[in-house]
């Protein structure tokens, strides 16, 4: 059973700085590229980033580059967004994702999301 489950969110003021994390099991980590997504209120679902599995990281959203980092530690099945230099925009709940292919068949695997909110 493949299981994700983020942590880290919070509340904070603009400019301020949080660490999100997600720690997987039920897959062998260390295959597998990570995806961090997040979902502003009344908005869709947006892909922030890409961790493929030996670490190179993917940025897809302009507007976190420069200001978040997504790194793996593939030893503590974790993947990790640094998030710096908040603004009231990210605010949103963030939700990291894994893509299992067998027979062709795609399956999905999201966490249950961690709400950042930012303001003052």
């Amino acid at each position: 059973q493949v299981q994700l489950a983020e942590s880290g969110g919070g509340l904070v003021q603009p400019g301020g700085s949080l660490r999100l994390a997600c720690t997987v099991s039920g897959i062998m980590f260390d295959t597998y590229a990570m995806y961090w997504y997040r979902q502003p209120p009344g908005k869709q679902r947006e892909l922030l980033a890409e961790v493929r599995a030996g670490g190179t990281t993917n940025y897809a959203a302009e507007s976190v580059k420069g200001r978040f980092i997504a790194s793996r530690d593939n030893a503590k099945n974790t993947v990790y967004l640094q998030m710096n230099n908040l603004k009231p925009e990210d605010t949103a709940v963030y939700y990291c994702n894994t893509v299992r292919w067998e027979a062709g068949v795609r399956d999905d695997f999201w966490g249950q999301g961690t709400q950042v909110s930012v303001s003052s």
